[in-house]
């Protein structure tokens, strides 16, 4: 099976040319005549990175997503390749409505009109894992039914198994390919591939997203019905709206498309700051509105986590970046081990003003954040620094932010939006408030420990009150001086706590 499958990417390959991005390599141009010599039959008409997008396309689902996720690596690519891969459509033709209905009918162990009142078998979206029909729940409520692709996961697993193969060529060939990582970037993708095949999972993030935005007036997320959910079907509320590429259909309902473009700027930077829990597919089809101007998500099979170290560090970089403080940006790397620490600080704080000094007081539409993050790419070879696999969600997600705000407000200033927001999110975690909510959630921890604490406290004193204490006489005093000094800690401790547990509004 994995051999017809390399053979079928090889013969995709030379159909579209594809042979060119590895003969250009140096320590195989040795082989650049005879391979021309003998492919002299063929004609290629398009450029090299059109002919990737087509070959990508063909060889289907798994790697038009990868395609989508490489676009994000403008460290790994070249413009061209990475702008033209941004293109890529995961669309693919649904599979038959009997093979939907076989699927229903084993996982209920039913007939489907037994679960649902009304089930259209005509699919409304197809995608490479999954696909949804509409349908009504016998109370009424209209829902979405996801169905997973019958036998998709033996065939990502092979994919994923040529993927590796090529990001060994890529180590083995490319000088900075080991810097680059590409094994953990396609770790990474296959890890959320995992999760996309797990339709139980899907729901759990989409639950989890809507608790998040449960009060939140800008971004609706739909409801999951449990019961009727499991690995391989998802059934959730219908949500309506208009897709949020057709601008020109918002404006006639006369929804405000600067106030959206703002929000969707402030949702995204509350899933990343708040939560550490974002939506990673945010391309437009995954995007509706409300004639009211809110957005609704949908398709949660690819989220994105941040760790509160990841949370800091990326909000410090950009509260940075928005003050023009380019030395406090270069210190961030290098004390978060991303640069070197030998790294010459005054050196990469230039390189790093080069970059962006030029962005600033500018609107989206004035900004090609591609060349941006290819310059800071630079830079970051130029400095090995590392890339941090776990980012590139949070990147690809970006890029789609920045897409969706040129189309709705290209003169929207990024920077002005998002400052104080950032603002306000770092003055909560590292100011008075911080530590006020940390208390607070420490506090219950606190109420069980207390009463504990003579105990362990009499504890401690009699098991080092034996033995050698009472043999030696210099030790006996070293000990006592040490509890003391234990005891006048403790006492502190208490009085702390209280202190604050004080303050704490009733």
């Amino acid at each position: 099976m994995r051999l017809f499958r390399l053979l079928r990417i090889l013969s995709v390959s030379v159909r579209f040319g594809l042979e060119e991005f590895v003969l250009g390599h140096e320590r195989v141009r040795v082989l650049r005549p005879l391979i021309n010599a003998a492919l002299f039959w063929r004609r290629l008409g398009r450029p090299r990175a059109e002919r990737l997008r087509l070959a990508l396309e063909t060889l289907g689902p798994i790697f038009v997503k990868f395609g989508q996720v490489l676009s994000t690596r403008r460290d790994l690519l070249p413009a061209d390749i990475a702008d033209e891969l941004a293109k890529l459509q995961d669309q693919v033709p649904p599979f038959p409505s009997g093979t939907v209905i076989a699927i229903l009918e084993r996982v209920y162990g039913k007939p489907v009109g037994a679960v649902f009142s009304r089930f259209e078998p005509e699919a409304v979206a197809s995608a490479s894992v999954a696909q949804v029909h509409l349908a009504k729940l016998p109370d009424g409520t209209e829902v979405a039914v996801k169905v997973l692709r019958p036998g998709i996961a033996q065939v990502i697993a092979n994919d994923l198994a040529l993927l590796h193969v090529g990001a060994s060529l890529i180590e083995a060939l490319w000088a900075d390919g080991k810097r680059l990582k590409p094994h953990e970037v396609i770790a990474e993708f296959e890890k959320h591939l995992e999760d996309e095949l797990d339709l139980m999972r899907e729901a759990s993030n989409a639950s989890q997203l809507r608790r998040n935005f449960e009060h939140h007036a800008d971004l609706l997320v739909p409801e999951i019905h449990w019961e009727y959910c499991s690995t391989e079907v998802m059934v959730m509320q219908r949500m309506r709206g208009t897709p949020i590429s057709q601008v020109a259909r918002l404006r006639e309902l006369g929804v405000d498309i600067k106030k959206l473009a703002r929000a969707g700027v402030e949702i995204f930077f509350t899933q990343v700051f708040r939560d550490g829990f974002f939506h990673a597919d945010m391309h437009p089809g995954n995007i509706l509105v409300t004639p009211g101007g809110q957005y609704v998500a949908l398709d949660f099979g690819i989220m994105g986590t941040l760790t509160e170290v990841d949370k800091n560090y990326l909000a410090q970089n950009f509260l940075a970046f928005f003050r023009r403080d380019y030395r406090r940006v270069a210190e961030a790397h290098i004390e978060s081990g991303w640069a070197p620490k030998a790294t010459r600080l005054d050196d990469f704080e230039a390189a790093i003003r080069a970059v962006c000094e030029p962005i600033f007081d500018r609107p989206l539409k004035e900004i090609s954040f591609g060349k941006v993050l290819l310059r800071l790419f630079q830079t970051s070879r130029r400095f090995n620094i590392e890339i941090q696999p776990q980012l590139v969600l949070l990147q690809k997600t970006r890029l789609n932010i920045e897409g969706l705000g040129r189309e709705l407000d290209p003169e929207l200033d990024l920077w002005a939006t998002a400052k104080p927001y950032l603002e306000r999110w770092m003055s909560e975690q590292v100011g008075w408030r911080g530590l006020v909510r940390r208390v607070r959630q420490e506090a219950p921890n606190w109420s069980t420990m207390l009463p504990q604490l003579p105990r362990v406290v009499h504890r401690y004193l009699s098991d080092t009150g034996a033995g050698r204490l009472q043999d030696q006489l210099d030790g006996l005093v070293a000990e006592q001086r040490r509890q003391t000094r234990l005891l006048a800690v403790i006492a502190l401790l208490l009085a702390l706590i209280a202190g604050v547990l004080l303050v704490l509004p009733r």
